[in-house]
């Protein structure tokens, strides 16, 4: 789990992500990195990788919201929970 939290792109395969986590992962990476470099081949890659469009619009949603929520946070200098 540690490997995963530090940085999923070198953890293991003994980690347990799937191809399709790691696709997941790599989208939302992007997506928090490089929004306005996104798209249509970013979500076909998880198309391919099995998500719904549903599955794939939860995936936006979670990342939009935690974006936010950290610009949010940062914004009026609240310190995070230990």
């Amino acid at each position: 789990m540690a490997a995963v939290q530090s940085d999923y792109r070198g953890a293991p395969p003994a980690a347990g992500l799937t191809e399709a986590d790691r696709a997941m992962l790599d989208f939302a990476v992007k997506l928090t990195r490089e929004p306005r470099a996104m798209t249509r081949d970013d979500v076909e890659t998880l198309r391919t990788a099995g998500f719904s469009d549903t599955a794939i619009l939860d995936v936006v949603h979670v990342t939009g919201f935690f974006s936010y929520y950290n610009r949010l946070a940062d914004g009026l200098g609240i310190e995070p929970e230990r």
